[in-house]
Order: structure tokens, then C-alpha cells, then sequence
């Protein structure tokens, strides 16, 4: 059996403390507990808490009230980082296991906030009781596969200190189960532990353990919780697994501060590497641009097809989306930009008629963009977002800005393009927010502010391309906003339109909100505009996959050999990975340079080859119906958003943005070229 090396440390980051080897290891003050859990097929678990004896200097033994079929070791090493705990389980005998742990963090639960990468931010409470939340229980154990890093921490905002414990592993493997809940013997090996929170008699308590337990709830898919699961793996006799974990200490300004060390400890400790790929961002274009032929749809409105797509057909659904999802305004302007690169008429005409065909018949009474037309009903959603209006706007802008270039004027569009930016000076609220949602009448549906900075983008652009300082303005008060009530509070949320809870996107779209007001800005206000980007892009790179989340032998994604990292987690309801990225590429060179971070450059660049991986291609499809369609609902933990599951896509997809999230990727420096 293969032998994992774990290490279980104690530091203070910024300056590495080390605890005492008792202390750290339960022996003396309490700390650390520990808990064997063994199944026999067929009957409940049993469980035997166990205490630590010394037997010699820095090694400890495991012992219950009664005889033990499995020897436990726990090896305490000193090192210039820390205190390492090995823990290493050794059978006498055929025997299913479940081993956890337990450490104490001596701070109120009620003065805490907690912290799971890619999957739990402060207490989660945005989102809905049906996801995990406060509002469901106060105490969480989650598999390690389904945060962006095996890590968990509490943060006490009473006096500023932070504990975090990580996993380490080379994370090789992973094995089936025939069942989702209750006890559940493994079909092989696995890798995937499980780490969390608990209140204990109303003290935080961080817990950890392997293989993987999920409570009080697991999460099978979205906004569907189900009843708890444990994980036994088999040891035979005579066989021994070492594990091992890392508890980092910290003292932390603020939540903010807490999620920027620990991203920072987590980069330096997983040492992310960019994917080696063939594909170069020449051929990745080569290959996307089939979905701009394939996907392209004329008609009264000519769009590029994208939600509710069938992964295994890819054929074109009758429903043309502006923005988020569908992306078709930018599409347009990217095949339009491509095609007179190549030489390909086909592409530019294709845009083309996309942008001539929304001037005619894309725009609602009161002059907004339509978002969702469904074409062959002739109808549209009633509802209106700033988010999909300001995607619109945006490519629009980059459309005439490429146009007037290269000599070409669009007047009437130039007019509509006016006449919205106007509209949103309207729709902003005295705070400086935007709301989330509104119909054609200026009334609101959702007057919620998490959407606000997708505003924040094309006000600057329409400023730079109009000249009128009213935009710049309005921008200005976009920042005002997210400093005061996203930024300095951490709360980023409800960015993506199909889900209300902590998301990627909304601190994705702070971060890149103020890198777009930094380009047009000079002295106090630049300098602020690259603090807030940076305290920002901290909490997006933290939905971003450090390390490769490993899949069982049949699953797809494991066969192709899907290296997860530089991949990001998508919010607490929708919980998998996705290639949205967009500007955060650049913004994050942007910050490298400003402040001397090279993490950031170095993250951006495993960003950049990670994507590449799925391409569908002629002969290696990925699952994918035509080349090109590159894949949205990746599923890489135990979870589904309604079919499939761990290591396969949902069965439908958009495949709209996700091209345009790559292609924007490829095509680094646009924002800084427009705003010069």
C-alpha cells in the first residue's frame, strides 16, 4: 500500500513560533484529541477515543480503554517552521478506518469567523439554509476535495488571532462509493481526507481527518443538502498509512487580512506550478473559433448560441443571451477582431450581422439591451440585470473603439451606447450601487448591491470613449461603495445571477472594477485604486484551485488527466470549477507590478496553462459534442448541478462564455490598450 507523508505543524506567519511538542500534541493542556473509528461490513462503527503516551523523545502511541486491532504512532519533530506531527497507523489485522482528530483554538465560537477556501467565507450567511451555512448548524465537516485548499481556520475578531490547519499530501488518488450517506466502505484508495469546524461547549474547535466525513450535512448538489456520510478505507494487516496535517497560528488585522496570509501560506506551501500543455494561445483561438461558426445563429436577431446547450450534441438552442452566460455582444466583437486578423470573412460578417441585427431588433422600449430572448417565440425576460447590461455595454465599447480605429463610425449604435451609460446614471442609487435586478420601467426587482462593480467597467470605458467626466463619476462612486460596504467588510457576494450566496465573481469583479478606475487615475486615487484591487484579489484567488484534486479510475476528468489547480471554485450554491477569468489575468500582472507580489504573476501564469487543459479537439473531444464548445459545469468533487457528478460535466452547458472568458485570457492588455 502506498505510504502518504502528512505533517502537522505550529507557526506564526510572518515570523514562525514554535509550540512545545506536548502542547501542540495534546499531551499537556489539552489541544489535540483523537478519535479511531472502526467498521465491521455489515454492523454500525465503532468508535474508541484515544489518549497519547510517550515512549520515547518525540514519539507518542495512540491508546483506547481497550486492545486495538491498529497501532497508532505520533512522531513530534521540531523544525525551523514549526512543530511536525507524523501520524502513522500500522494493522494487526484486517481492518475498515476512520481516523480524526480534533484541536482546540481556546476561542469563543460566537466571536469567530471562519474561513475554507472556495467554499466557506465567515459564516456563509448569504447564502440559503438549503447550502451550508450558519444557517443550518454552527459546526461543518466537508471533504477536502471541495475547497480550492485542504485547509480550515478560525479567525477571533476579538483579539485578532487566526488558527488554520492544512493537509499535505501528493494527493494520488481517490476510490469509489456505491453510497452518498451513513457509513460507506471504499471501493480502493483514496486521498480525500475532510477538515472543518465545531463548537464544543461554545469553544471553536478545528477537526480534521481521514479518509473523508461529511456533517452535519453532506452537499450532493444544488441546494440540496442530504444526511452525513463517513468514509472507511481497508487496511490490511500488517500494512501502515502516514498522515499528517500543518496548524498554522497567525494574528490578522481583520477577516480580510486573515484570507490574505493564509492564501499566501497556502501559495508558498503548495508551490502551484503552471501545466505543462502544447496548446499555445495561437491554436487555442485556432480551435474556439469553430464555436463562433458552429454556434452562430441568423435570424431577425443573429447570436451565438449558449444556454441550456447540450453537452453531448451542442446543437443550437432558440435563446440568445447578452451577457453572463451567453456573452453573444462579446462573441461578436472577438470573431469580428479574429476574423479580419485571419482573413476569415465568414467570422467578420457573421459579427457583423450580430451587431446590426441587435441595433434593429436587441434593444427593449426604454432602450435597454434585451438580456434573454427566447427567438423563436419572439419574446424576452422581462427582467433586466446590471450585470448582463454592463457585459453588453462593454463590448459594445470594445466594438466601436475597434471600428473607429480602423475607420469605420457607427453613429446610431454610438447613440444607443449613450443612451444606456445615461440610463445607469438613472438606475444608481445615492450610496453608489447598483441594483441587481430591474425591469424596463426603472422598477426594481432585486435592490441588492453585489452586482454593482460589473457597472464599474464599462462607466470607465464610456468616460475614456465619450470623454464625459459624468461616467468617470459615476464610476467613482462604484468605488466608493465597494470600499465601504464590499471590500472593507469582505463581503463579496451575489455577482452571479443564477445563485444568492458568497461567489468567485463578485470579488473577481471588485478586483477588476478598480484596476479599470486605476487605469485612468494618477496619484491618491490610483494608490487607493491598487490597495483595494489588491485586498480584493486576495479573496478572488482564494476560489482558485493550489492543488490537483485527485479523481477515481473511470471517472472522465481523472482519465484525461484534469489538473485542477489554477482552476477556481464557483460559489457556495454552485459548487465546481470553471474557467472564468477574464481581466483577472492582467489584473493580477497589474498588481505584481505595483507591488512587488510575484505570487500574483506567478498564480496568473498557472491561471493561464491550467485553463487550456479541456480543449475539445478533432479526435480528443473531452466529453465535449464539437470542437471548440469548451466545457463550463466541471464537476471535480462529490457534487452535481443535476447530473453525473465527481469527474464528469452536467448535461447541459453554456458554452458562450466560457470562450469568451478563455479568449479574453489569450488576449492580454485589451483594458490597458482601450483606457491609454
Amino acid at each position: 500500500m502506498k505510504v502518504n507523508r502528512l505533517f502537522l505543524s505550529v507557526c506564526l506567519l510572518g515570523g514562525l513560533m514554535c509550540a512545545t511538542a506536548k502542547a501542540a500534541n495534546g499531551v499537556e493542556g489539552g489541544g489535540v484529541s483523537a478519535t479511531l473509528s472502526l467498521k465491521v461490513p455489515g454492523n454500525d462503527a465503532r468508535q474508541y477515543p484515544l489518549t497519547f503516551r510517550q515512549w520515547q523523545e518525540g514519539s507518542y502511541a495512540g491508546v483506547a480503554d481497550e486492545p486495538l486491532p491498529l497501532l497508532v504512532n505520533r512522531q513530534v519533530e521540531d523544525t525551523d517552521r514549526g512543530t511536525r506531527i507524523t501520524v502513522t497507523l500500522t494493522a494487526q489485522d484486517d481492518l475498515y478506518f476512520n481516523y480524526g482528530e480534533e484541536l482546540a483554538t481556546g476561542f469563543r465560537h460566537d466571536d469567530c469567523q471562519f474561513y475554507m477556501p472556495g467554499f466557506w467565507y465567515r459564516r456563509n450567511l448569504r447564502s440559503p439554509q438549503e447550502a451550508p451555512s450558519f444557517h443550518t448548524s454552527d459546526s461543518w465537516l466537508v471533504r477536502d476535495d471541495r475547497l480550492s485548499t485542504p485547509l480550515t481556520a478560525a479567525f477571533d475578531e476579538h483579539d485578532g488571532q487566526a488558527v488554520a490547519v492544512a493537509r499535505l499530501d501528493d494527493f494520488g488518488c481517490d476510490a469509489l462509493t456505491t453510497h452518498e450517506e451513513g457509513e460507506v466502505i471504499l471501493s480502493g484508495q483514496t486521498s480525500i481526507g475532510y477538515t472543518g469546524f465545531l463548537n464544543r461547549d461554545g469553544e471553536t474547535v478545528l477537526a480534521y481527518g481521514f479518509p473523508y466525513r461529511e456533517e452535519p450535512k453532506t452537499y450532493i448538489r444544488k441546494l440540496t443538502l442530504a444526511p452525513p456520510v463517513q468514509a472507511f478505507q481497508l487496511l490490511r494487516r500488517g500494512e501502515s498509512l502516514t498522515l499528517c496535517w500543518e496548524v498554522v497560528r497567525t494574528e490578522a488585522a481583520d477577516f480580510s487580512d486573515c484570507v490574505q496570509r493564509l492564501w499566501e501560506y497556502s501559495y508558498d506551501t503548495y508551490r502551484p506550478q503552471p501545466v505543462d500543455t502544447p496548446y499555445t494561445p495561437d491554436y487555442m483561438k485556432e480551435v474556439l473559433s469553430n464555436y463562433f461558426v458552429q454556434a452562430y445563429v441568423p435570424g431577425q436577431l443573429s447570436y451565438y448560441a449558449s444556454p441550456e446547450m447540450r453537452v453531448a450534441t451542442c446543437d443550437n438552442p432558440d435563446k440568445a443571451e447578452v451577457g453572463f452566460v451567453g456573452r453573444v455582444l462579446l462573441n461578436a466583437f472577438n470573431a469580428l477582431e479574429y476574423g479580419e486578423q485571419q482573413g476569415r470573412a465568414d467570422l467578420a460578417d457573421q459579427a457583423r450581422s450580430v451587431f446590426d441585427s441587435y441595433l434593429a431588433h436587441g434593444l427593449t422600449p426604454a432602450g435597454f439591451l434585451d438580456e434573454v430572448v427566447y427567438t423563436r417565440q419572439g419574446k424576452s425576460d422581462p427582467v433586466l440585470s446590471i450585470r448582463r447590461q454592463s457585459e453588453g455595454v462593454y463590448a459594445l465599447l470594445y466594438y466601436l473603439d475597434y471600428e473607429k480605429r480602423h475607420g469605420r463610425k457607427h453613429p446610431e449604435w454610438e447613440k444607443r451606447v449613450r443612451a444606456l451609460l445615461d440610463m445607469f446614471l438613472r438606475l444608481q442609487n445615492a450610496d453608489g450601487s447598483f441594483p441587481r435586478k430591474f425591469k424596463d420601467d426603472f422598477s426594481l426587482v432585486d435592490a441588492t448591491g453585489g452586482s454593482t462593480p460589473s457597472a464599474t467597467l464599462p462607466l470607465v470605458m464610456g468616460y475614456k470613449y465619450f470623454k464625459d467626466k459624468r461616467y468617470l463619476q459615476s464610476a467613482r462612486r462604484t468605488v466608493d461603495y465597494l470600499e465601504k460596504e464590499i471590500i472593507s467588510k469582505a463581503d463579496y457576494f451575489s455577482s452571479t445571477l443564477d445563485a444568492n450566496c458568497e461567489d468567485k465573481e463578485a470579488s473577481l469583479y471588485a478586483a477588476t472594477a478598480v484596476y479599470y478606475l486605476g487605469l485612468v487615475s494618477k496619484g491618491e486615487e490610483y494608490d487607493r485604486c491598487v490597495r483595494l484591487a489588491r485586498r480584493a484579489a486576495y479573496f478572488a484567488l482564494s476560489w482558485y484551485y493550489t492543488w490537483d484534486v485527485p479523481f477515481a479510475p473511470g471517472q472522465m476528468l481523472g482519465d484525461l488527466g484534469l489538473q485542477t489547480r489554477g482552476w477556481g471554485n464557483v460559489s457556495v450554491e454552485n459548487n465546481h470549477i470553471d474557467v472564468f477569468v477574464f481581466d483577472f489575468a492582467d489584473v493580477l500582472h497589474w498588481l505584481a507590478r505595483e507591488c512587488g507580489e510575484q505570487r500574483f504573476a506567478g498564480f496568473a501564469e498557472v491561471i493561464s496553462t491550467s485553463m487550456r487543459q479541456l480543449l475539445p479537439r478533432e479526435g480528443y473531444l473531452c466529453g465535449m459534442g464539437k470542437p471548440g464548445f469548451y466545457p463550463e459545469v466541471v464537476q471535480h468533487t462529490h457534487w452535481d448541478y443535476g447530473r453525473n457528478g465527481k469527474g464528469y460535466y452536467n448535461d447541459i452547458f453554456a458554452p458562450g462564455w466560457t470562450v469568451a472568458s478563455l479568449w479574453e485570457l489569450l488576449s492580454p492588455g485589451r483594458a490597458e490598450r482601450f483606457l491609454e
